[in-house]
């Protein structure tokens, strides 16, 4: 008799728990919820936001520009030895599963190396990755705006006299699903699959 109150216990625990989240996702407004993997202190809002760079044809572009339809946006650079391609690549495959399951989404890379990464040092490295992927640039202080309104870091190696041009670069390796009316809604971290990235971000888009 007791195991039965046991169990009966636990079940309307449960009840009461998913009751409690059903309440506070529906108090709380926020229709994307059930999808989100992650947390911001202070909320999304405190992630995104204006930028001015450039594109792979030298042209000079804005967020709306950029951001027009669903984006998955990546600060790396060209000549990263290892994990921006593996990073850049896996988000490059995310988009071709959305792509046979019917969504758009814009893969986009921006570099946080604007010394060497010109646009069309970028334009071969995108291309090669993904036929949509964006690849853009900027003065330095264009780069560390847009950086600092994804709150990303990056910090570059000092060099041996003489080796200045071949340097590596510290940075952070999130991936940020944007949306055009809602701006930053997501991150994810290097070590989540493409298959898994392309589920969630699945999620985010049907229920917009």
């Amino acid at each position: 008799m007791t195991r039965i109150y046991a169990i009966a216990a636990a079940a309307v625990i449960g009840l009461l728990s998913i009751g409690i989240w059903v309440f506070t996702t529906s108090a709380s407004g926020d229709r994307f919820a059930q999808c989100r993997a992650s947390a911001v202190a202070g909320g999304a809002g405190q992630i995104g936001g204006p930028f001015t760079l450039v594109d792979e044809t030298g042209a000079t572009v804005t967020q709306e520009d950029v951001i027009d339809q669903p984006a998955l946006i990546y600060f790396g650079y060209t000549y990263c030895p290892d994990i921006c391609p593996y990073d850049a690549a896996r988000n490059a495959e995310a988009v071709s599963i959305l792509d046979d399951r019917g969504y758009s989404v814009k893969p986009v890379f921006i570099t946080i190396d604007p010394e060497r990464d010109t646009p069309e040092q970028l334009a071969d490295f995108t291309d090669y990755l993904h036929p949509r992927m964006v690849g853009l640039t900027g003065t330095p202080e264009q780069i560390a705006a847009a950086s600092k309104a994804y709150r990303t870091y990056y910090r570059k190696q000092p060099t041996e006299v003489g080796d200045e041009d071949y340097y590596l670069v510290d940075h952070s390796t999130f991936s940020y699903l944007t949306l055009p009316d809602e701006g930053f809604v997501e991150y994810f971290r290097r070590d989540i699959e493409a298959e898994d990235m392309a589920d969630t971000i699945a999620c985010f888009l049907d229920a917009r």
